[in-house]
């Protein structure tokens, strides 16, 4: 049987450096949707959008604070396909062109990017593509109404025959309801064709808006608002509206699904939620010496050794700091949320600068907050000052793919300590590990799946991991127990025992090989979302309902207790 044609529509891809259209992790876990898609030539098209100032760039400005600035990007790589559809957005007729990534540029399946910011537009028309997030609500709705009804109407002009839509997120909604209106209403005909990834259980990346704005935006592509309103409230709820109008959706890691599944169980009509765990792309973020070094433990250590030298060449061109390759490097790098918690190994001031000023430890933040997250922002720069003040500490601005590809190459240990059970996935790990980079992790996400302590990394969990506790008790418990794993397992392992932690390393390069390899994850999402084996053609009610029983899980997502 042949598989079906996927059109897979997300906000952001991180393709390539060069590229500046994404955020952060959800980005790269889509560019790595992309780039194996394209390796195993699978039938496969991207749908994005051309951010004309990217996301932002993170600089520090004179007065030493991180300072956010938008700076137009011009592509001449791009491929004008001659292509443009028209959308009713906010009262306006918006143009929307496309361009494409040919598959040769950078390895991945065909990409097609769209964009606003064109001739004809008013400058308000075209400002909806500048901005990735834009923190205006109207630009935000009209951003997705672009993404999901203009991709659809572009992908069937260049007569790409779709059959399932990927929403990657709830972004891309309105490519739903775009069909809900080609097919008249029949929201049968719209499940068989849509399946949906949600990627969190914060409650910021779970979209709300009140639906007569939405409805004055052209999110639904004219359908009417009690139509609206029953898929997804009058405080419209993307991932709800998602939910009831896909055929199958995951979450993105096995505990995830968990999780996911308890979130969203009140959701009458609501589809089955499987779950997929993310991966990465290997061919894009494994370095070539790690592969070639992998059996051969002196070696690998000695090809680590040398990538840290890089990496701290360039911390002391930005930072005027100089690390010592022969000093334990752990570096946490992502996006500066409160939830994902930078602060936490640095909470016992003494404790930590005991490690640092004996130069046991050297410690490398990077990240990017939302340009509109003005506790994120205020974060970054508390870290940063602090950093001046601190031996073997450095905050680093711009954190991109090829900051991140060296900071995993030239890391000894990947640290993740969001608050537990926030973290849905944490992929940024995973390519960590495939560079030798070991995992210290709080014991959640795919932590739970792929980090074996003292096999292949360390993970952070106590028997008191289930207990109810106020934030404050949660994060001096995270705390102390990152500092014993640290203190009593990691330090004495790296330079007492080195063939002992190249072992380790090693072990945390085959498991990403083994199962963390986003290869193994787009066939997997051809198996059991687009195309699932276990049942095949339409959906319907009494089999959506037969599933939820079998695949839904009657379990407390905040007790984990049963998870081991």
């Amino acid at each position: 049987m042949s598989l079906p044609n996927v059109a897979y529509f997300s906000m952001e891809m991180a393709i390539d450096q060069s590229l500046n259209t994404y955020s952060g992790g959800l980005g790269f876990l889509a560019g790595s949707h992309m780039l194996s898609a394209g390796y195993l030539q699978l039938p496969m098209v991207g749908v994005s959008i051309l951010w004309s100032y990217g996301y932002y760039d993170q600089r520090i400005n004179h007065s030493g604070d991180v300072e956010v600035a938008y700076i137009r990007k011009y592509y001449d790589f791009l491929k004008d396909i001659g292509v443009q559809t028209e959308v009713d957005i906010f009262g306006e007729k918006v143009k929307v062109k496309v361009f494409k990534v040919d598959p040769e540029l950078f390895g991945t399946c065909p990409v097609y990017l769209l964009t606003t910011d064109v001739e004809g537009n008013s400058d308000w028309a075209k400002s909806i593509s500048y901005k990735l997030y834009d923190g205006n609500e109207k630009i935000r709705i009209a951003q997705e109404t672009v993404l999901g009804i203009a991709g659809v109407r572009i992908l069937q002009q260049i007569g790409y025959k779709f059959d399932v839509i990927h929403m990657n997120e709830g972004h891309a909604l309105p490519a739903a309801f775009e069909l809900l209106r080609q097919y008249k209403g029949d929201l049968n005909e719209v499940k068989r064709r849509t399946v949906f990834t949600t990627h969190t259980p914060v409650a910021a990346g779970n979209e709300v808006h009140w639906v007569d704005t939405l409805i004055e935006g052209g999110f639904f592509a004219g359908a009417s608002r009690e139509t609206a309103v029953n898929l997804g409230g009058e405080n419209f709820s993307l991932t709800v509206a998602a939910l009831k109008m896909s055929r199958i959706a995951n979450a993105v890691s096995q505990l995830h699904g968990l999780v996911a599944n308890k979130m969203w169980e009140w959701v009458e009509g609501r589809c089955p939620i499987r779950a997929i765990t993310n991966a990465v792309n290997l061919q894009y973020w494994q370095d070539p010496r790690i592969k070639a070094s992998e059996n051969d433990l002196e070696k690998l250590l000695d090809v680590k050794r040398e990538m840290k030298a890089e990496l701290f060449k360039y911390v002391a061109n930005v930072a005027g700091k100089r690390f010592d390759p022969d000093v334990l490097t752990i570096t946490w790098a992502r996006r500066f949320a409160d939830y994902k918690r930078a602060w936490l190994i640095l909470m016992d001031k003494e404790r930590i600068e005991k490690l640092l000023n004996e130069d046991k430890l050297q410690i490398i933040f990077a990240g990017k907050f939302h340009p509109d997250d003005v506790m994120g922002k205020e974060m970054f720069n508390k870290l940063l000052h602090r950093s001046h003040t601190l031996k073997n500490v450095v905050v680093l601005p711009g954190y991109e793919l090829q900051l991140s590809g060296m900071l995993k190459r030239g890391s000894d240990v990947w640290l993740n300590t969001p608050l537990r059970p926030f973290e849905a996935s944490g992929t940024s790990g995973m390519s960590a590990n495939a560079n030798g980079a070991v995992h210290l992790s709080i014991w959640d996400g795919w932590t739970v799946e792929g980090t074996f302590n003292g096999i292949n990394g360390y993970s952070i969990e106590y028997p008191e991991i289930n207990d109810e506790m106020s934030w404050e008790d949660r994060h001096w418990k995270d705390h102390k127990c990152l500092m014993d794993i640290i203190e009593n397992q990691i330090i004495p392992t790296y330079y007492d025992n080195k063939l002992e932690w190249a072992r380790i390393m090693r072990q945390a390069i085959r498991t990403s090989e083994a199962y963390f390899n986003s290869d193994r994850m787009v066939i997997e999402y051809f198996n059991r979302l687009y195309k699932p084996i276990a049942h095949d053609g339409e959906c319907t009610g009494e089999e959506t309902k037969e599933m939820q029983i079998k695949e839904a899980p009657t379990f407390d997502a905040w007790t984990f207790a049963n998870i081991k």
